[in-house]
Formats: C-alpha cells, sequence, structure tokens
C-alpha cells in the first residue's frame, strides 16, 4: 500500500531530522504505558490500517505478568493500534512518537480505548457548546536504577539544593520537552524527598493527555541517562510523600468562561457552579478511575495535600475540588483542580470522568454545596455531617465497588472501559491485598514507571 500524502511528509521530515524508528504508545485501564516501534518507512502503515495488537493489552495488569480475561477480553480476537500523525513528535537520538488508539478490525472504535473515550467526551461537550482546557500536574520520585531510595542529605522542601543536585537533569527534561513542544509551566523539588512536579500548561483535553504521556517519556529517557529511574508510583514509599497528578479544567461555552464573569460565588456563571457541583457529585462513585490502585488509598489521607474529604474551596489545598480565580495571578483564568487523582490512573479515562461528571452537572443543574473556607480536618463530626462532606474511601474493594455499579461512570466511560478498569484494580487486591503498606510500595515503585 503506498503511503498516504501526510505519511510521506511525516517520512521525508523524519528523515531529514535523522529519525530511525517511531515509537507509537498506549494507555491501559491499569495506567500502563505500552508501546510498538517501526521503522521510519513503516508509519504510514502504523497509521493505517494500524498494527494488530491482542484485546489482552487492555487487561494487563501491573505485576508484570496477570492478564486479567473475562467477559468480552481474552485470546480470541484481534485490534489495531493507529498511529496520530498529527501528533508526531521527535524525541531525538533517532527517536520519534506518535499517540496511538485503539480501533477494531473493521475500523470502528474500540470502546476498551481510553484515548478514543476522551475524544467522545471532548465530541459531546462540543456538540453542547462547549469546549475545555486541562492542565496536568505531574509528581513523581527519582530512585536508584533497581527503584532504591537516593540519599537526601541536602533535601527540603521546596529547597534550591535538590534543583542544584539534579540541575542536569533538571535541564535535559526542560530542553527535551521545549524541543518536543510540550510546555512546562514550572519544574521544582516537592515536599517529598527527591520528589518533583512539573506543571504543563493547559491544552485541549486529548491533546493535554498526549502531551503528559510525552512527558513520562521524556522525563524517563532523561533519569536514565544519570543512571536514574523515576518512580511514579502513588506511594514510592511506605510512610513518605505520595505524589498526586492532579488536573485542572476550565469550560466555556460558546467561547464565554464558565469559572469567571458571572454573578454566582467568585464570579461563576450558574453553569460553571453546576459543572464544580457534578464533579463533587460524581466523585465517589469516579475513584476507581482517578485513584483506585492498590496503593491510592495509602495516599488518600486527610491532611496530606491529596483532597480526601469531597467538599470545595477557593485555594484549599485540603478540599478534593479546588477553586482559583482568575487575575493577575492566574493569567490563565479561573480553573478547578481535582486533586484525588494520583499517577497510577489512565489520564486519558481520568479526565473523560472529570469532564463527564461535569457535563452531567450542567445538564442536571446540580445545585454547588457551601464552599468550605478551612481546613475540613478541623471540623467536628457535627459540622461534617450537616455541610455533606464525606470522607472518599481509602480501601480499595468498595472503592471498585463503587465504580463498577455506577450507573453514571458508565454512560460516562463505557461499559468496557468501566469492567476493564475494575478487572484490572480488583486483580491487584485479590493478588496482593494481603501486603503490608511497605511491602506494596517496594513491590510497585517501578509499576507505573517507563
Amino acid at each position: 500500500m503506498a503511503a498516504t500524502p501526510l505519511a510521506s511528509a511525516a517520512i521525508a521530515r523524519l528523515e531529514s531530522e535523522g529519525v530511525v524508528s517511531v515509537v507509537g504508545t498506549v494507555v491501559n485501564p491499569a495506567g500502563l504505558i505500552h508501546a510498538k516501534t517501526v521503522p521510519v518507512r513503516r508509519i504510514g502503515g502504523f497509521a493505517d490500517p494500524g498494527l494488530g495488537a491482542s484485546p489482552v493489552w487492555h487487561v494487563f495488569a501491573i505485576d508484570q505478568a496477570g492478564v486479567v480475561v473475562g467477559g468480552d477480553i481474552g485470546v480470541v480476537g484481534d485490534r489495531r493500534i493507529r498511529l496520530d500523525l498529527d501528533a508526531l513528535t521527535i524525541l531525538g537520538d533517532g527517536l520519534a512518537w506518535a499517540p496511538g488508539s485503539f480501533f477494531q478490525q473493521d475500523g470502528s472504535p474500540d470502546p476498551f480505548c481510553s484515548r478514543g473515550t476522551l475524544a467522545r467526551i471532548e465530541e459531546r461537550l462540543a456538540r453542547a457548546g462547549f469546549s475545555a482546557l486541562i492542565g496536568h500536574e505531574m509528581e513523581f520520585v527519582l530512585v536508584g536504577p533497581d527503584g532504591s531510595r537516593l540519599p537526601a542529605h541536602l533535601w527540603a522542601q521546596y529547597g534550591l539544593a535538590g534543583v542544584l543536585e539534579y540541575e542536569g537533569f533538571v535541564k535535559d527534561v526542560t530542553v527535551a520537552a521545549t524541543t518536543a513542544g510540550v510546555a512546562i509551566e514550572q519544574f521544582h523539588p516537592e515536599y517529598g524527598a527527591n520528589q518533583f512536579e512539573i506543571s504543563l500548561a493547559p491544552r485541549s483535553p486529548v491533546t493535554a493527555a498526549d502531551h503528559l504521556t510525552l512527558l513520562r517519556i521524556i522525563v524517563g529517557r532523561a533519569a536514565r541517562r544519570y543512571g536514574l529511574r523515576v518512580s511514579m508510583s502513588p506511594v514510592p514509599f511506605a510512610g513518605a510523600v505520595g505524589s498526586g497528578a492532579h488536573q485542572h479544567f476550565s469550560l466555556e461555552h460558546s467561547g464565554v468562561p464558565l469559572f469567571s464573569g458571572g454573578r454566582g460565588v467568585h464570579g461563576t456563571r450558574p453553569a460553571g457552579e453546576a459543572a464544580i457541583a457534578g464533579v463533587l457529585n460524581g466523585l465517589p462513585e469516579a475513584q476507581g478511575a482517578l485513584c483506585g490502585s492498590i496503593l491510592s488509598g495509602l495516599r488518600l489521607q486527610p491532611s496530606s495535600w491529596s483532597g480526601a474529604r469531597v467538599c470545595w474551596g477557593t485555594e484549599n489545598r485540603e478540599a478534593a475540588v479546588r477553586f482559583l480565580e482568575g487575575g493577575p495571578g492566574n493569567p490563565h483564568g479561573a480553573n478547578v483542580e481535582v486533586k484525588v487523582i494520583d499517577p497510577s490512573a489512565n489520564p486519558y479515562f481520568a479526565s473523560a470522568a472529570i469532564l463527564g461528571l461535569a457535563l452531567d452537572g450542567i445538564e442536571r443543574e446540580l445545585p454547588l454545596p457551601e464552599e468550605t473556607t478551612v481546613d475540613p480536618a478541623t471540623l467536628t463530626e457535627q459540622e461534617l455531617d450537616a455541610a455533606g462532606i464525606v470522607l472518599l474511601s481509602n480501601s480499595q474493594p468498595p472503592t471498585i465497588d463503587a465504580f463498577a455499579e455506577s450507573a453514571l461512570l458508565r454512560s460516562i466511560l463505557g461499559d468496557s472501559a468501566v469492567e476493564a478498569i475494575a478487572a484490572v484494580r480488583r486483580y491487584e487486591h485479590q493478588n496482593f491485598g494481603d501486603l503490608t503498606p511497605e511491602e506494596l510500595a517496594d513491590r510497585f515503585r517501578l509499576a507505573w514507571s517507563v
């Protein structure tokens, strides 16, 4: 089959830049990044009709061995992974990258595909006159090649020593991200030892998740050059600071922002208030897609900035939903941060769940609860009950059950996606639920690493 004009142009560009191989990636329901690689001149076939992959790619588990078959997923059948040439990016050292999406053999979308699911949510928003931007945050911990803890004698929370200790790594990541078109807003040491956070500029939902996936690749490659690895675990070390993967989102309707310029609380418009209410309403059921791994509950604790209580507040880092007002200090405008998401989540599914909940709130005109203006840990049980503030579950079985039984999340993500996410998470509990926090952290410290 002759290459399409788009593929031919891409081949010419890549060859002129010295690219030898192209890596295409997909992210599965367990949050694992899978890949196929082709020579440059094969990218046309990778884009259309795509490369074959077994349906079990959707149910590979985090233990490097588990495959959770059942229902519509088994060893019989085939899927096609199609490269998105519009998102093709040069990584350097002879490599290029592009995100892939799953399709059926007949060319129809695969209902298990996370990237396709988010694209459909983006389309649903567009049909209703809405557009969204998402800004991802990426927290991670630098570790040794075997996952061992690195010295931290000079480390201080958010301290300059962290930048200077790893300045070559910081520089390499920044240069590679800039070259790849991934806009870093800030890059700094975090609270935990050898922990960093990178914040990305807001982009449309699918593009934002693509850029997060690409950034994970960039960070992993840079760390290897210094004999390091990057732990993307929600809890790299038991008892230490966990890592989040917070998402900020903003919404517009026909070009008008929903979280500013209105007469509601902090300038929100009625649809903006309803969007926040929708996210709050659905969070307990959405946990399975946002923070449902066997390690997630260890991170999701009060007084740890993880957003363990279902409430919202302006610049309230203990609330599950943090509202950020627009103004001189926030040039991107008012937006909403969902704090419970962690790195074990598939970012495409997580974004789809959040935006789907926001749209559900708008469509049902849900009322916005009262704002929580204090640390909810300072409230009495009676005050929490009166405000309707509940504590999210830190136990995996009820979290997965609530997710799997949610008609709302099934309407947003689709039955296939919900079943696959629930299956891989139940596998984790069935096989590793009796391990101690220390054993879990040690076993899965590099499970989501690249």
